[in-house]
């Protein structure tokens, strides 16, 4: 298979930068700024009425007279204390707006604009201090490469199971995507999952499993061998759109290879046939509704017994590295080591 050194689904960001997005759960920075920005012109439009209802008890050395520009003149030097002195408040009544109305607007307007910029500075501290807190406490988590539609339902399947959502980094090259991620609860990466440094964002050398869901096979191939080179035990399950390339996927270090093309087409073609068996088997690929497949350890009273001794309908059991049909002479009698592969019913939702 021909290996294209980047695709449109692996690109890095023009901006180059390979970014760990957090869950964010208030106002963004811009809307901040807006308003604070807003609230500086209300108190710059108060002083200028202040200014210009009053404007008899003023006197600009100019021409004596103070209209509505030299108002806004005088409101804006005034506010930003630079305070040249041309126009000056000389009547009793304008030097009284002073001491109550303007000097208190212009201690509001300075609050206004140091407040700003030590909101900045708190939140960038505050921002690297809960990425440094997430980077130490990351620990045996999930990392997911591609968050489109196979990787969103993978995500989806994981979090049904009870996998909580802290535990998930998700790493894509689309900043809307990461944006799209964040909303949901999840860390993102923006990044070429193919490079070393951008799965470093990620944590990649402590993840206990890599889901590999990007759009094209030579992508996963990449981010598979590049996942492998920096965690050896991790657990790498990837997606492929072409049959042909799954052998490739599993020399490149994944554990398991899901071919999605193939098995819809599979599953088309039993639902033609037999759309009761179809209906079954998109019930066990739902995760959380109907029946479930799910693998479990076998618990001590099953020890010793047989495989249709179990209370759950058991598919195969695992037995160190092999993989027994539930029919197979040597599946029975279950030991305490095996693991079930099984059939059981979902468990209701309570309202």
């Amino acid at each position: 298979m021909k290996l294209p050194s980047h695709d449109a689904a692996a690109r890095t960001p023009e901006d180059g930068g390979h970014r760990v997005h957090l869950p964010r759960f208030r106002a963004g920075p811009l809307r901040q700024v807006a308003s604070r920005l807003l609230l500086a012109l209300l108190v710059l439009v108060l002083t200028v009425v202040i200014v210009y209802v009053d404007r008899t008890g003023y006197h600009d050395n100019s021409d004596e007279n103070v209209d509505f520009l030299d108002a806004v003149y005088y409101s804006t030097v005034t506010l930003s204390t630079t305070g040249y002195g041309d126009i000056v408040p000389y009547s009793d009544s304008a030097r009284l707006s002073n001491i109550l109305l303007v000097t208190p607007l212009r201690v509001l307007f300075l609050i206004i604009l140091v407040g700003t910029t030590l909101e900045v500075l708190a939140e960038r501290t505050r921002e690297q201090y809960r990425l440094n807190r997430w980077r130490s406490a990351l620990r045996d988590h999930t990392v997911v490469v591609g968050f489109g539609t196979k990787g969103r339902s993978a995500v989806q399947t994981l979090c049904a199971t009870g996998l909580a959502k802290n535990r998930v980094v998700v790493v894509d090259p689309n900043h809307k995507v990461i944006e799209a991620a964040n909303a949901d609860g999840f860390a993102g990466v923006v990044g070429d999952a193919t490079r070393s440094d951008v799965l470093l964002r990620a944590e990649a050398q402590r993840a206990r499993q890599f889901v590999i869901a990007t759009q094209r096979d030579d992508t996963a191939v990449l981010v598979t061998l590049t996942a492998r080179q920096l965690n050896r035990g991790a657990n790498i399950v990837a997606a492929v759109r072409e049959e042909e390339n799954a052998p490739l996927l599993r020399q490149s270090g994944a554990d398991a290879v899901i071919t999605s093309a193939s098995a819809a087409g599979r599953l088309l073609g039993m639902s033609v046939q037999s759309p009761t068996a179809g209906a079954v088997i998109e019930d066990l690929i739902q995760q959380g509704s109907g029946l479930d497949l799910v693998e479990r350890t076998v618990v001590k009273a099953e020890v010793g017994k047989s495989v249709r001794d179990t209370d759950d309908l058991v598919v195969s059991v695992l037995r160190g590295h092999r993989l027994l049909a539930y029919d197979d002479p040597d599946a029975s009698p279950l030991q305490a080591a095996d693991r079930l592969i099984t059939i059981v019913r979902a468990p209701l939702v309570q309202e």
